[in-house]
């Protein structure tokens, strides 16, 4: 299955395509999925007890508690639009930030939103690094839905039925190397998300790659449109022995501090009620901890509408 159609593109030409490399998944090396099949990643009896079904469901859900906006433990740098959307578009550099705890997670996303707070929808898809839930310290590429303000309907990746991958060569929760190095080479991923009217399909691209699609079915706000759109960096907070964490939100350095030290994302773009790509306008930011975790917005030719954002947690401003 493919979709039927694309976002129009707004003078692509004319914006650099990347100051970043390409970026890959270990398993690469390895060969590839047969057609008709899709990489997974391997599951034991850990993963399968943390998913519970329920006859009056569709589908099983996610307990995960360590994942909804709705936690204090949360923090986060991103920048907000609202209004009426079918999508989104965004290219983000790659790092490797370190995380203390392994219930602790750091993350850099884009929220796909519709619906009140207590109800909320969202379709969420970026680059994080959780060690508690992948075993390992590497940087993964995943996607997170919910329906219902991250109560019971809620799922990581393909952790439970929800989102349809038609993709035989990327592993959504795979790894993704090489990393961005301070002062050093940058690695980019570019992340398209789009709503295609004709079957009510939230589909998913990943630098060109058609991943697969998340259907209508699943959404009740977003059944129809997105109503807000939210970039940037995410972590948890355990606050152990009253001191902030340590854990790094994208290169671990603040975002004054810019190109080749701070983490990006750039080109940001809505898609419209046309189907058109388009910067967002009236960009709102919100850093409830700008001491440990700040953003900084900019707009121009090569970059478009950007923003850099990240820092290192806890230090002698944020305590």
């Amino acid at each position: 299955m493919r979709p039927s159609y694309h976002p129009n593109w707004i003078k692509d030409d004319n914006i650099t395509s990347s100051k970043g490399k390409a970026i890959t998944q270990l398993w690469h090396s390895n060969g590839k999925c047969p057609k008709g099949t899709i990489p997974v990643l391997r599951t034991n009896e850990e993963d399968v007890s943390k998913h519970v079904k329920k006859k009056s469901l569709p589908f099983a859900y996610s307990i995960d508690p360590e994942f909804t906006s709705l936690n204090e433990n949360h923090e986060y740098a991103i920048v907000r639009t609202q209004g009426n959307f079918f999508g989104t578009k965004a290219t983000f550099n790659l790092w490797n930030p370190k995380v203390q705890e392994n219930d602790e997670f750091s993350l850099t996303q884009l929220w796909v939103t519709a619906g009140p707070d207590s109800d909320v929808n969202t379709i969420e898809a970026g680059w994080q690094v959780y060690q508690g839930k992948y075993k390992d310290a590497t940087t993964r590429l995943f996607i997170f839905w919910t329906s219902d303000g991250y109560k019971q309907y809620k799922c990581y990746n393909l952790d439970c039925p929800g989102f349809i991958q038609t993709n035989n060569e990327i592993a959504i929760g795979g790894s993704l190397s090489p990393t961005s190095q301070v002062d050093g080479s940058q690695y980019e991923m570019t992340i398209l998300i789009w709503k295609e009217s004709k079957e009510g399909l939230w589909w998913m691209q990943v630098d060109g790659n058609v991943i697969g699609y998340w259907p209508a079915s699943l959404f009740s706000y977003l059944s129809e449109s997105s109503s807000r759109v939210d970039w940037g960096g995410e972590v948890i907070n355990r606050r152990l022995g009253g001191h902030h964490t340590t854990t790094q939100m994208g290169s671990g350095h603040f975002p004054q501090e810019g190109y080749r030290k701070a983490s990006y994302i750039r080109n940001i773009e809505i898609v419209d009620d046309s189907n058109t790509l388009r910067s967002p306008q009236d960009l709102l930011t919100i850093t409830p901890q700008e001491s440990c975790y700040d953003i900084v917005k900019g707009i121009n030719d090569n970059w478009g509408s950007h923003v850099f954002y990240g820092g290192p947690g806890q230090n002698p401003n944020c305590p």
